[in-house]
């Protein structure tokens, strides 16, 4: 029997059709679902299909995979920007394609956009590689305090762009004080949010107009998958799309079909891997071998509170010194569960050298004032027995003190 709508307490509805929000867990697994009407299979059916009839209209309300709305790429973009509580998203091939044509949509000659000084290489090397070429002007903040950001905002500001916490070293802004500050002058903000993920924090509840993730990274989840994607209001997504058919970077769609099979997991993973990264980093926090540890949910993390406050948790990335009695490269080699890697965030838990890998294109001058040392390890922690990666690491550090 149907319960009377008066014992459904805090619920709108429509009759019988309730109107509310699902859970995040529900969303991980059902939003963007495609119904496959034929065989009534459970799962969403793939169609690789490149050419979709034409009988006159608009062209491009007809699925063309350059479009970024072919059936696949259509639907899973609804599940992402649920994820993200946005309006639409898209889904590109990687996370600097996301990056790129973002920035490149929102911006032109002789625009100025403020960024964070800790950034990833990646990202601060298309800035320093592309910019001048086109004339838009760019500044990086000297700390990440929001004064830092008002600083540096000029007449011919168009917008703020972030990354919190930052790679490598989990440094966090302020969501709410920069999103205001940008608000007040009237540019938008963007952020890269791969580092948390959607199951750790949500920027556009805190202000922030355009997200953006390394798909690779928490969405796909398992090492298999290059993809990227933004979040934002339906508006915004139709300006960066614009852009981004002509820059062409969307995503096949047996990719996003993979992208799609792997975001059901999306919750159960992160939380399960930011279980183990909390015990870890008091674990390692202990090691005498280790000088430091950066974890934002350290009490001793110089941002734990602002973290706390605009976090649902603190995430699965972590990075630490070691001593400089422990030499880097034996470290790496000692490892045996724990796998050296130049990505992040798959079940499996690996280790980045980032003063060679993700940060190796800045100068030692850069590296040197972002606090990117020669002894800094990023961890990417896993769902494994967090008992057995630290006996990984510990036993590792061991064999390479000299």
């Amino acid at each position: 029997m149907l319960p009377r709508l008066d014992q459904i307490p805090k619920k709108l509805y429509l009759g019988l059709q309730m109107v509310t929000k699902n859970k995040f867990s529900t969303r991980c697994v059902h939003e963007g679902e495609i119904k496959d009407t034929m065989y009534q299979g459970i799962v969403s059916p793939l169609f690789m299909s490149t050419t979709y009839p034409w009988f006159g209209g608009d062209s491009e309300t007809k699925p063309y995979p350059r479009y970024f709305n072919t059936p696949n790429q259509e639907f899973l973009s609804k599940k992402i920007a649920s994820l993200e509580n946005g309006e639409k998203a898209l889904i590109f091939t990687s996370g600097m394609a996301a990056i790129s044509t973002s920035i490149m949509a929102n911006v032109k000659s002789g625009d100025h956009i403020i960024f964070q000084d800790d950034l990833y290489g990646g990202t601060r090397n298309f800035i320093q590689t592309e910019f001048d070429k086109f004339g838009i002007e760019y500044s990086f903040t000297n700390s990440l305090d929001p004064k830092s950001f008002s600083d540096e905002i000029k007449d011919n500001t168009v917008g703020i762009y972030v990354e919190t916490p930052s790679n490598p070293l989990l440094k966090i802004v302020d969501l709410k004080s920069v999103s205001s500050i940008a608000k007040e002058k009237g540019i938008w903000t963007m952020i890269d949010n791969t580092f948390a993920s959607p199951v750790n924090q949500n920027p556009i509840d805190h202000g922030i107009d355009i997200v953006i993730h390394s798909a690779t990274k928490y969405l796909g989840g398992h090492s298999d998958i290059s993809a990227g994607a933004v979040i934002s209001s339906e508006l915004r997504i139709e300006k960066i799309l614009n852009s981004a058919k002509n820059f062409g970077g969307n995503l096949s769609d047996y990719t996003v079909w993979l992208l799609e099979r792997s975001m059901k997991t999306l919750l159960i993973r992160v939380k399960e891997q930011t279980n183990n990264a909390k015990i870890l980093a008091k674990m390692l926090d202990e090691n005498t071998n280790i000088s430091r540890v950066y974890y934002p949910g350290l009490e001793s993390h110089p941002s734990h509170e602002l973290a706390k406050s605009q976090m649902n948790d603190f995430g699965a990335m972590m990075s630490f010194d070691l001593n400089k009695n422990v030499d880097v490269y034996d470290f790496l080699k000692s490892l045996k569960i724990i796998k050296p890697g130049m990505s992040l965030a798959g079940v499996e838990t690996t280790v980045n050298f980032p003063m060679k890998t993700s940060h190796g294109l800045m100068t030692q001058e850069e590296r040197d004032i972002q606090g990117i040392g020669d002894k800094l390890i990023r961890l990417s922690v896993g769902i494994e027995s967090y008992e057995d990666l630290y006996e990984d690491l510990d036993q590792a550090i061991k064999l390479s003190i000299k």
